[in-house]
């Protein structure tokens, strides 16, 4: 399969002390892949850095070949990476629909000429964006909240909620940081299912953060293994758990690097 995201020696520090250090990892098309490590492995840092939050001190980010080094976020975001967070970021006040359509960028209502003199433009855009969320939140099982609060669903539901963005726009890569933590059993199920539905169905390409390791090993196709900034081991599911040097790390180990 064609790559799609190339990571190649890169390396981010915050106070002197390395977070990332000379990374290299490249990703497949169409494949759901997992990122796993202890705590403090530079994970989040090495996801921030691919989304656009932070800038590499060192090395380069490619996306389907094109350099997007330093791009930030919202130009990421315009190439069709997207990112989730581990703590959702829904709009409290917001209904779980509108939560939904206010996503695309570039929408007709943004434009105040649009908005006062091409009413009819703002809305015929409002009801198909409208149309596509009630899409997404019935594929995703939240149809029956869509008018309530974004704030008051249960965690579970707002991580599926979070998953729904992604949804709404034709996203390249969607990075997933530990989707699962925080949900119940149920919704983690149902998460877990619509990623898989979302990978077979639509050919989604996911990246994915988490530390429940049943969770990785009934999703992802390839793990790669972070320790110390680097990553250390790559390979399916059941190569990268059954690898000594990662037991050694998750037990308090030390791992060398490749």
């Amino acid at each position: 399969m064609p790559v799609i995201l190339e990571i190649h020696k890169v390396s981010k520090s915050f106070g002197g002390s390395y977070a990332v250090q000379n990374c290299n990892l490249e990703l497949e098309t169409g494949l759901i892949s997992g990122l796993i490590g202890p705590n403090g492995a530079g994970k989040s840092t090495l996801f921030n850095i691919v989304a656009g939050v932070h800038q590499p001190d060192h090395g380069s980010v490619r996306l389907n070949g094109v350099d997007v080094t330093g791009l930030p976020a919202h130009e990421m975001f315009s190439h069709g990476v997207l990112r989730t967070f581990q703590i959702p970021h829904e709009y409290s006040n917001m209904t779980t629909i509108e939560n939904l359509t206010m996503v695309p960028a570039l929408q007709q209502g943004e434009n105040l000429f649009n908005a006062l003199f091409r009413p009819s433009i703002f809305n015929a855009q409002e009801i198909e964006l409208k149309e596509k969320a009630l899409e997404v939140l019935e594929f995703l099982g939240l149809a029956h909240v869509r008018n309530e609060l974004a704030g008051n669903l249960s965690g579970g539901q707002k991580k599926l909620l979070e998953l729904g963005r992604t949804l709404m726009v034709d996203a390249q890569i969607v990075l997933l940081d530990e989707l699962g933590a925080g949900v119940n059993h149920t919704l983690l199920n149902r998460l877990s299912e619509n990623i898989i539905r979302l990978n077979r169905e639509l050919g989604k390409t996911f990246f994915i953060i988490e530390h429940n390791m049943d969770f990785i090993s009934r999703l992802c196709h390839k793990v790669a293994v972070m320790v110390e900034g680097q990553v250390a081991a790559q390979g399916t599911p059941q190569e990268v758990l059954n690898n000594p040097q990662v037991i050694e790390a998750y037990f308090g180990g030390s791992v060398q690097t490749k």
